[in-house]
């Protein structure tokens, strides 16, 4: 009697099509609902708990879900069926849809004995042989009938992430700065291939074992390397690449910093990652910025702030000052009576948000300096100014402290 197969869209409650978030949101919600601190003696809720732990750990793995939806459902045993979205249609426990019950798997043994043999090591996995034990037996199943090893499929190249430090003034005024970076390039010899005639060199796919693991959910199994097909070798190797196809090398990106960017700020350089095998895009260059401090001048979001010196008779008798901004000098009226740590807003003299279309504002903090008294003048003038306003400022503070 077949096993009892699961759909792992089913359990997690998603189409065949979903998106990688949509299997996480589902996930979760599920794993919320089913798990056992939440469930405590509910053994039906621990089984459907590991269940979708099960489904999302294959549907999450980008490997593991395109063998899942070539090969359909998988049996409790881990055995790879032909259920629906399978070659072999429902209800058929083995892959292609044939029942190998009843099969003699002594040839296979023997043939996989020989295989070994020929490759020049002993067999395994029960004598199966080839190194590759069962993996050359489902080579052959899967492999559309048991032909020739198919090439690996081409891969995107990764992406890489740089860290770029930049002054105050390139992140408000913007800047293209030269960044040297190394990545990995398609190989000028071969032009990617990883094939150039004559040379040999241990197969990159592999690392020369010629057999490669493949997971699926419950199931790891072996299969022979489709690259070198189990010779652990490249005959034809690139000199140059020794058959990767890549080769690492430095190389000078102009990057565009645009006005307005702050510390953290992540910019895309597209196709600049490294190369991708057998003619799969190169991935992207990410740069993480990170802004220098400015002296004076403070960043908040949009808006720009500073501390500004004021003189005691400016801030008593009010007062147009000059104070620096990014754009320049200008001026901001003081009121009578200002007080030490009073701030003023100076519209749109801030940093101008290019998504947004907006700037933002300067935000002034009055620093009362008091005046530095070098000539009996100034002493008398401050003592007039002490018998005229005789009242005591910390009046309010001795009111708290009683």
């Amino acid at each position: 009697m077949a096993a009892k197969q699961k759909d792992y869209y089913e359990l997690l409650g998603v189409a065949r099509g979903a998106s990688d978030d949509e299997l996480r949101k589902s996930y979760r919600k599920l794993a919320r609902k089913y798990h056992p601190d939440l469930n405590p003696g509910d053994k039906a809720a621990e089984e459907k708990f590991k269940d979708v732990q099960e489904a999302y750990d294959v549907l999450s793995d980008s490997k593991k879900r395109q063998m899942y939806d070539q090969f359909g459902f998988y049996s409790e045993t881990g055995m790879p069926n032909a259920g629906p979205g399978g070659p072999g249609g429902a209800g058929n426990a083995y892959p292609g849809g044939f029942d190998f019950r009843g099969f003699d798997f002594n040839d296979f043994a023997r043939t996989g004995q020989a295989r070994g043999r020929t490759n020049g090591g002993a067999g395994a996995d029960g004598g199966f042989g080839g190194g590759g034990g069962f993996g050359d037996f489902f080579r052959d199943i899967f492999n559309r009938g048991g032909g020739a090893a198919e090439q690996a499929a081409p891969e995107r190249g990764s992406d890489l992430e740089y860290a770029l430090n930049i002054d105050f003034w390139q992140s408000i005024r913007g800047t293209q700065v030269r960044l040297n970076i190394n990545r990995q390039d398609v190989c000028a010899t071969c032009h990617g291939s990883g094939s150039a005639g004559g040379a040999s060199a241990v197969c990159p796919q592999c690392n020369g074992t010629g057999n490669v693991t493949q997971n699926a959910g419950a199931m790891k199994f072996n299969i022979t390397c489709p690259r070198c097909e189990g010779t652990g070798r490249l005959k034809n190797a690139c000199p140059t690449c020794f058959g990767d196809g890549r080769v690492t090398r430095q190389e000078t990106v102009e990057v565009k910093i645009p006005a307005g960017t702050q510390t953290g700020s992540r910019l895309r350089v597209s196709g600049k990652g490294n190369a991708g095998t057998q003619g799969a895009p190169a991935g992207d260059l990410y740069i993480t910025v990170r802004v220098d401090p400015h002296p004076f001048f403070e960043r908040d979001g949009d808006d720009i702030r500073i501390k500004v010196p004021v003189s005691v008779a400016e801030a008593g008798l009010g007062a147009k000052i000059e104070v620096p901004t990014i754009d320049g000098r200008a001026l901001l009226k003081i009121p009578q009576g200002t007080q030490n740590g009073q701030k003023f807003r100076m519209r749109e003299k801030g940093v101008f948000n290019s998504r947004k279309n907006t700037r933002g504002d300067q935000i002034v903090e009055a620093v009362l300096k008091a005046p530095d008294v070098t000539n009996e003048r100034a002493r008398e003038l401050l003592r007039e100014l002490g018998q005229v306003d005789a009242s005591d400022p910390r009046t309010e503070l001795w009111a708290e402290v009683r």
